[in-house]
């Protein structure tokens, strides 16, 4: 281990992230009620221009009426680049204290940013005397982003996650493709002919690379990764495909932007009770092994060690927060 400590984030539960349009009071009453871990209530992307000033009242409104208890709160709050950003940090956290845990900043794009919205935050929390510190949710969706995710990682002691904004970044790279979040089939490679001639196609994860980067990012400054959005609320083979995809990198859950969506999430980033079972079989096992001076042993044929030991405890301790939400 290095002499390095990292700092973890707040051990929130983030399997599912519903996302909610500020500008539909309806789907706010219905998010209160939902099964999702975390909600963002969303001024940016899910709101035309000319409902931002509304929505961000219905934000409000919502924030002290409904009852969120049970949940973690959050407000997507416009781009940096807008003038509506700072009406919604100061409307927001003025017109609802106390009332959020986190603030979603869309489009980071360097350290800096995020500097900017700190600035803004620590004001208003000193200046109205809240109790409730708001941490901050950073969606990385431009190649500016993912350049700079490390320093963004690291840019604030508030930064409790990094989600992954694939639509935005897809744009951003110009890649080939207008799915949200799914495979493309052209992101494939042929295996050699065989002796009839016959060639075999493999597809290819076309977002393995920005997913496997963030995720390294996240978890050296202690932070959450988070996958984004999958367009097809259609599908969910695919949508549980892609979030299980997530969660063997390390992820702690992804976005559900239809309601459907909450569950499959729920149930990908649970570990069953087959995988708790084992991992509290190899700690046992282990701990067994130290009383005996051993250092490493076998258990249903294969080698544990003291990293065993530590992937058991990540999957135990998940399924203890689990229980306890």
């Amino acid at each position: 281990m290095s002499f390095t400590i990292i700092e973890q984030c707040p051990p929130r539960l983030n399997r599912s992230e519903l996302a909610v349009p500020g500008s539909n009071s309806k789907f706010l009453e219905r998010a209160a009620e939902s099964a999702a871990d975390v909600v963002f209530l969303d001024l940016e992307d899910a709101v035309a221009p000319d409902d931002k000033v509304s929505a961000r009242h219905n934000v409000i409104a919502a924030l002290n009426d409904l009852d969120w208890s049970q949940k973690t709160i959050s407000v997507r709050v416009n781009g940096l680049d807008t003038h509506y950003m700072y009406r919604d940090v100061v409307d927001v956290l003025e017109g609802a204290p106390d009332k959020l845990d986190l603030l979603m900043i869309p489009k980071a794009g360097t350290a800096a940013d995020v500097y900017a919205v700190d600035m803004l935050v620590t004001q208003i929390e000193q200046a109205t005397k809240a109790t409730r510190r708001i941490g901050f949710e950073l969606i990385i969706e431009t190649a500016l982003g993912m350049q700079n995710v490390h320093e963004i990682a690291a840019a604030s002691r508030r930064n409790e996650s990094l989600h992954f904004g694939v639509a935005d970044y897809a744009a951003s790279t110009k890649a080939r493709t207008t799915s949200m979040g799914g495979p493309n089939a052209d992101y494939h490679v042929l295996t050699d002919p065989d002796e009839a001639g016959n060639r075999d196609v493999h597809w290819g994860d076309m977002w393995h690379y920005p997913m496997a980067r963030m995720e390294v990012a996240a978890r050296a400054n202690g932070l959450r990764p988070v996958d984004g959005p999958f367009g097809d609320i259609k599908d969910p083979d695919g949508y549980t495909a892609q979030a299980n995809r997530g969660s063997v990198l390390g992820y702690e859950g992804k976005w559900a932007i239809h309601p459907s969506q909450i569950e499959l999430a729920n149930g990908v980033f649970s570990p069953s009770e087959a995988e708790v079972t084992k991992a509290k079989r190899i700690i046992e096992a282990m701990e067994q092994a130290h009383k005996e001076g051993k250092g490493a042993v076998t258990l249903d044929g294969r080698l544990i060690d003291l990293a065993s030991i530590k992937q058991a405890e990540v999957m135990v301790k998940k399924a203890e927060q689990i229980a306890a939400s």
